[in-house]
């Protein structure tokens, strides 16, 4: 398969990867000028840039890539003793450029009310690809949502199998109900997705986490929950309100390395916060 056939389909699949190019070549080296090194999440790889020391470091270093997202540049000196010591009989500099390649992020938005409107219009703005699921065909069709990419009308736990919801996963419920809430959230916690929102007042929150804590979902796992949703600046309007949670999606998206909970207003990260301080 091509390298860039990899690319193409760990992005569909929504795994990210790590991708190093040796961009400048001095000397002899054992590979060449643009050669490449794609490195995905489970740590597997496909081409080379010479083997030996030099691609084991940027093994390393493409590893804290694909978690942070964040290039790196390496630079090598191929000493005649280090090249002789690690059967590379070169003697050359390098360097070498190592990106994330990241999947575009996906918005799943369950319930198709009016939130859910402006939420798949402002998320899709911003760059998020968007999914909307509600068990009512005459909301969750294509006439309410023509920029969503997939518009789904079928019952939750039937849709759950379907939905690849990983690392590059943002998950959003606003739901025609108290049950159906619970519903989605039951599942989404079991998810790795990088973002979980649920709109409600705090009361409603604090109920829902204490029935699913009576089917003992780990408090771990409810802490990760953004509830009430968004930031706070005093939205009123489903666009405001859209407004205030894509910018809380993007700043989890853009800083994927910080401690999420020094962004999250989450009544459960307040409670831990709270546990913290007695």
């Amino acid at each position: 398969m091509d390298l860039y056939d990899e690319i193409v389909r760990l992005r569909r699949l929504g795994q990210k990867c790590a991708l190093a190019t040796i961009v400048d070549v001095n000397g002899s080296i054992p590979s060449y000028e643009s050669a490449k090194l794609l490195v995905r999440e489970d740590g597997s790889m496909m081409g080379t840039i010479g083997g030996g020391c030099v691609e084991a470091e940027v093994w390393n270093a493409a590893r804290e890539v694909i978690d942070t997202e964040r290039p790196k540049k390496l630079n090598f000196s191929l000493g005649q003793d280090a090249a002789y010591d690690n059967g590379l009989i070169c003697g050359g500099q390098l360097n070498v450029f190592v990106e994330a390649v990241v999947p575009q992020p996906k918005a799943f938005i369950f319930g198709a009310g009016h939130i859910s409107k402006s939420l798949s219009k402002v998320a899709a703005l911003a760059g998020f690809s968007t999914v909307i699921a509600d068990n009512r065909e005459m909301y969750a069709n294509r006439e309410r949502f023509p920029e969503a990419d997939e518009v789904f009308a079928e019952e939750y736990e039937e849709l759950f199998p379907k939905l690849n919801a990983g690392q590059t996963s943002y998950v959003i419920i606003v739901t025609r109900g108290h049950r159906d809430d619970m519903r989605v959230l039951r599942w989404a916690v079991q998810t790795e997705a990088r973002y979980i929102a649920m709109i409600g007042s705090k009361r409603k929150v604090l109920g829902v986490v204490k029935e699913l804590e009576k089917e003992n979902i780990p408090r771990a796992r409810l802490t990760r929950v953004f509830a009430p949703m968004g930031f706070e600046i005093g939205a009123i309007t489903p666009e405001e309100i859209a407004v205030s949670v894509v910018a809380e999606m993007i700043a989890v998206r853009r800083r994927p390395d910080s401690d999420w909970m020094a962004l999250s207003k989450s009544i459960f990260v307040d409670q831990s916060r709270q546990a913290q301080v007695k």
